[in-house]
């Protein structure tokens, strides 16, 4: 009897990279018996021919699907629709630039075998500049510093996940998703294990600056209260110091007849810190009421324009954000 397992694989414009990923997933799993891939690839509406070449694989092995959305919905969404989506008794994510190998498969399997929930990877070495590696971890150890949940350190995207936590993850209702941080937060029993990445061989990374700083926020501002309360503690001891100089120019003038000048400069430092506080604060709870809106609305729900090799049945209870899109075979790729 053979176990599935659903292999996960998010792309954005990898043309370049998709084939070589199916590729590479079906060299691990013909050495692995009792094992049968199901590989899901989620299309962020790439502009490229990623999608093209997806449809000719899927409509050359029926163990491909497909999932592509109407629009690009992001990094994160588009992961949590493929966990959803996962029929396997587990599910491994992958990227699709295989800096992360799959020949490491087989171990995570075996760790899984053990009785272990999750088993991520742990960068051992990052092929990136010095600039970006050193901010990636010292986000990692930030958002594992102030953050509520236990969230393992220099764990990036590549874990393998059990089918307890993938049922889990069906019933999350997110616009704004941190799906490391909501299966780190989920416990049961998770653990690490060493590697090193390796360089993008073809095209370009999806993870500029602005979008490493997007998902920084989002990770903070998911997983911790902590920019409210840093808010309130500044704001007391801003009003403490205000209250304390308030009392020893009073003091000063009353007891000791200290005769102060106008004092414009000083008010008006006083009157620029108040206002760049007030400005800051309002701005970190503008994120969190954003985030609540968002919830509140139902926006940016991520709509299916079209599915490969679903399977028959598949009901929006089994997959959430389906909620459009065709659910049919794989149509033929010269269409």
């Amino acid at each position: 009897m053979t176990t599935l397992i659903s292999i996960l694989i998010p792309a954005l414009n990898e043309e370049a990279n998709v084939r070589r990923a199916y590729d590479r997933v079906l060299t691990v799993f013909e050495d692995l018996d009792g094992y049968e891939p199901e590989i899901i690839f989620t299309d962020n509406h790439s502009d490229d021919d990623t999608f093209l070449i997806l449809s000719e694989i899927a409509q050359n092995d029926p163990n491909v699907r497909v999932i592509r959305f109407s629009k690009n919905v992001g990094y994160q969404a588009s992961v949590l629709t493929g966990y959803r989506a996962a029929r396997g008794a587990c599910a491994i994510q992958l990227d699709c630039d295989l800096q992360d190998p799959p020949e490491l498969i087989p171990h995570m399997l075996d760790l899984w075998k053990q009785g272990h929930q999750v088993v991520y990877g742990v960068r051992r070495s990052l092929p990136d500049g010095r600039i970006t590696a050193f901010a990636r971890r010292f986000f990692y150890a930030l958002i594992d510093r102030i953050s509520e949940d236990n969230l393992p350190r220099n764990a990036g995207e590549f874990r393998l996940t059990d089918r307890r936590i993938l049922d889990e993850l069906k019933r999350v209702d997110d616009r704004s998703p941190y799906v490391r941080g909501l299966i780190s937060g989920m416990g049961f029993s998770q653990i690490g294990f060493e590697y090193d990445r390796q360089a993008r061989l073809e095209g370009e990374t999806k993870f500029p600056f602005r979008a490493m700083l997007s998902l920084a926020i989002d990770g903070l501002i998911n997983h911790s209260l902590l920019p409210l309360r840093l808010a309130s503690y500044i704001s007391l001891l801003v009003g403490l110091g205000t209250f304390l100089l308030m009392m020893f120019y009073i003091i000063a003038k009353l007891v000791f007849g200290q005769d102060w000048p106008a004092g414009f400069a000083t008010t008006t430092v006083l009157l620029l810190l108040s206002m760049t506080l007030n400005a800051m604060f309002l701005g970190i709870l503008g994120e969190y009421i954003g985030r609540i809106f968002i919830q509140s609305k139902n926006l940016h729900q991520p709509l299916i324009e079209a599915q490969l090799n679903a399977p028959d049945g598949l009901s929006e209870t089994e997959n959430p954000h389906s909620v459009a899109g065709d659910k049919t075979k794989a149509p033929d790729a010269a269409e």
